[in-house]
């Protein structure tokens, strides 16, 4: 997406002022893809369109522009208010934005020639907070403030991801699929021989179980409460197919605390089910603990850890080789890969790469974003 699409289609962006605008409209489509509204290509094109055609200089102006083409049923509409409120400051049609930066938008005419000029006087403020967004999008969450952080951890709240589908050799009725003559020759008896409906079979299907680990030792606590939401996000997406463990000195199973639909009061109940905030991490002995109670067979494994293993890297290597004969998929997210000059040293960290299917950052909400799109595809 591009200034020539806003330009070509009798609204514009002034050139120094485009990239900015185009940039946060586009942050806010992604927001709303992770929200699980279908905003694809040709509808974030149209809502860039309609934002340029209105000048947008009225919060009402953009909600409504977005609204009337980036959702497509009523199931998107909830959602839409939520992010819009989340990634616009609170900016709802009626309400005052919370003192956005101002971007101007020119509007242009096409004479009867053809060509394009800009009329004189026109150039409208368009209120958004949307760089804002962006912006934290990309921030490392260490690195915010309170505020800043209140905001990501609200970004998160909305975050719904999809999850792959893990087929079983036995079969299911199904509307679609192969024909199964037992159930289509039984009720055909049951109609006195007559063949009035063909039954179908298909495999059947279901989620992709996923087990996130995350460490809450000291050297993660920059990091933990905000992956702590994360994994809220997962469970509230798939709560049946989802489990969430804390590791720090001790193994603490938490998705019962997790199924709180709110995520403050999630984070209230898994503070106090924690008995191990900011001690050490002894990765290697919770690991053998959760491989003995079968969790992570056929599943996909998420360690969300800085490596720091205060126990025997050697017994963390063996289990990291177990848990990747057992598991669909292991996944190691930690924070620090997302630092310019990263490299995995320290013990912990280096027992556990040759085993690991992908190795990836958790430091950001883009991360975040990323890391629910791969367990998505997985």
């Amino acid at each position: 997406m591009s200034d020539r699409s806003i330009h070509s289609h009798g609204g514009g962006v002034s050139d120094g002022d485009g990239g900015r605008v185009v940039g946060a409209l586009v942050g806010f489509v992604r927001t709303l893809r992770a929200a699980g509204v279908g905003a694809d290509h040709e509808r974030a094109q149209n809502m860039v369109r309609a934002a340029a055609v209105l000048g947008a200089a009225e919060p009402g102006d953009l909600y409504w522009a977005g609204r009337l083409t980036l959702c497509a049923s009523p199931d998107d509409l909830a959602r839409y208010d939520r992010c819009f409120a989340a990634y616009f400051g609170g900016a709802w049609p009626g309400r005052a934005p919370a003192v956005p930066p101002t971007v101007t938008i020119t509007r242009h005419t096409v004479s009867a020639d053809g060509s394009q000029g800009r009329e004189a006087g026109e150039a409208e403020p368009m209120a958004v907070a949307a760089t804002d967004a962006e912006y934290l999008r990309r921030r490392d969450v260490a690195a915010l403030s309170a505020a800043e952080r209140a905001e990501v951890h609200r970004m998160l709240a909305l975050l719904r991801a999809g999850r792959a589908r893990r087929t079983f050799r036995r079969f299911a009725p199904s509307h679609r699929g192969a024909l199964d003559e037992r159930r289509t020759v039984r009720e055909a008896l049951r109609r006195g021989g007559e063949i009035a409906l063909l039954r179908r079979r298909a495999h059947r299907e279901r989620p992709r179980a996923v087990a996130l680990l995350i460490d809450v030792s000291g050297s993660m606590a920059p990091y933990a409460d905000t992956l702590l939401r994360f994994a809220h996000a997962m469970v509230r997406s798939e709560p049946r197919a989802t489990e969430v463990f804390s590791v720090g000195t001790r193994l603490t199973r938490l998705t019962a605390e997790m199924r709180h639909r709110d995520a403050g009061l999630a984070m209230a109940a898994v503070s106090a089910a924690i008995p191990d905030w900011s001690g050490g991490t002894r990765l290697g002995e919770e690991l053998k603990e959760f491989l003995a109670s079968h969790h992570g067979r056929g599943a996909i494994v998420v360690i969300a850890s800085d490596g720091w293993e205060r126990g025997d890297a050697t017994l963390l290597g063996a289990q990291m080789a177990r848990l990747s004969r057992l598991a669909h998929r292991v996944i190691w997210v930690n924070p620090h890969k997302g630092h310019a000059g990263y490299e995995p040293l320290t013990a912990g960290m280096r027992a556990a790469l040759p085993y690991l299917d992908d190795f990836v950052a958790g430091h950001s909400l883009a991360a975040y974003e990323e890391l629910a799109g791969r367990l998505a595809d997985a």
